[in-house]
């Protein structure tokens, strides 16, 4: 899929190079932030608080953001989210002795995150190829495989200890956030596509760029439902996963490896998804795919050996691979031309509200099942999610 027949005009390599040193830098960061808060002394049922930071202020800030990425500020953002997630690692590494603290560096990184996140998905939603299913499949896939090298870096950084140097952990951290800005000043050297609607197609309003007919609004509202709830599951396995095996004595080492494990299996998954798109059809294969990951998560709760739980976790990655792509696709080919940036950061909000509420209701479970009842909670709530997308879902196209 070279950026000629794939994305023409708006740098596909370098955006791919982002999305890697993107992802693997935060789901190497927010493992070490659990870590520290648990080095901290912090209560297993307050890691909630610990993720939900991270969305908070993304939930105020994300439509206002794609709304600039429709202006055409994709550079400006890409760049200042670079900047920020330098500036939070570096106070996650020197500046956070207490809860507070970590608190508020990780305000600072959701942000960070959320606004390079806007600058690759605006740049990705204005390419003019007709199969979005490859565009955003490849592209989901080259963040998968970042999820899974950086959970094998934590276990190297980490090792055999079960509570392990987070300042290793976040100069590596450091390490990936300068890639982020190296990249982001290669897709900012990039025109991107050039809409042939011109300008002015691109300040619609943000009440226009909502309306759209009654079938098309139901779906995107229940994909965007689907989405929020398959990165809520694999944002909580970043923080919970490191509390459980520290409950369960599990090693650092081994936590990286069932990460890493989860991630490859997401690969794979994504790698077959144009397959599966033809063969299921798109409502089908998301509906049973979200499904089925919440029974595999659940199954967490039991108190498993190791092997039982990589078992798991393969199982869950492949089903928990689809949700994104697809709903990403949904979106795209759903809006219009001129408000893409903003109904993709419409959903990167619902995924962020989700960030933000649903940790602090699960944390609860947290401090009586322990972490184990955090994935039993996600599983519930992902199986309710899933139930209540079926109708709607029933008008996609396939």
């Amino acid at each position: 899929m070279a950026s000629s027949n794939s994305a023409p005009g708006i740098g596909f390599p370098s955006v791919l190079a982002h999305a890697f040193f993107l992802q693997a830098a935060v789901y190497l960061v927010r493992p070490a932030t659990s870590y520290k808060a648990l080095e901290l002394g912090v209560d297993p049922g307050l890691l909630g608080l610990v993720v939900a930071s991270f969305s908070i202020l993304p939930v105020l800030l994300a439509v206002f953001i794609g709304r600039a990425a429709d202006r055409g500020r994709e550079k400006h953002i890409l760049l200042a989210g670079a900047a920020l997630l330098i500036i939070a690692g570096a106070g996650l590494l020197f500046a956070a002795p207490s809860l507070p603290a970590l608190l508020g560096w990780n305000l600072i990184l959701g942000v960070g995150h959320l606004m390079s996140l806007i600058g690759e998905h605006s740049r990705l939603a204005s390419a003019t190829n007709r199969n979005m299913d490859r565009v955003f499949g490849f592209y989901t896939m080259v963040t998968a495989v970042a999820q899974a090298v950086a959970p094998l870096l934590l276990g190297l950084l980490g090792g055999a200890a079960v509570a392990p140097d987070t300042s290793v952990l976040l100069r590596a951290y450091m390490v990936g956030a300068g890639g982020v800005l190296a990249t982001g000043i290669l897709m900012a050297r990039h025109r991107g596509a050039v809409r042939a609607t011109g300008p002015a197609k691109a300040q619609v309003k943000l009440r226009t760029a909502l309306r759209v007919p009654p079938a098309a609004r139901n779906t995107l509202i229940a994909s965007i439902g689907l989405s929020m709830m398959v990165l809520c599951t694999i944002d909580l396995m970043q923080v919970y996963l490191p509390a459980l095996a520290v409950e369960r004595g599990i090693s650092t080492q081994a936590v990286g490896m069932l990460l890493a494990l989860r991630a490859a299996a997401t690969v794979l998954s994504r790698l077959a998804m144009e397959r599966l798109v033809r063969s299921v059809g798109r409502a089908r294969l998301l509906l049973g795919s979200t499904g089925i990951s919440a029974v595999l998560i659940a199954l967490l709760v039991l108190p498993l050996p190791t092997p039982a739980m990589a078992a798991l976790l393969v199982l869950a990655g492949l089903a928990l691979g689809i949700g994104q792509p697809l709903s990403m696709t949904v979106v795209s080919m759903t809006a219009t031309e001129g408000t893409r940036g903003t109904w993709m950061s419409i959903r990167l909000l619902g995924n962020r509200l989700g960030q933000a509420v649903i940790p602090v209701g699960v944390g609860v479970f947290a401090t009586a099942l322990g972490a184990g009842g955090v994935f039993l909670a996600l599983g519930a709530t992902t199986a309710a999610a899933t139930l209540g997308a079926i109708v709607p879902l029933r008008s996609m196209d396939d």
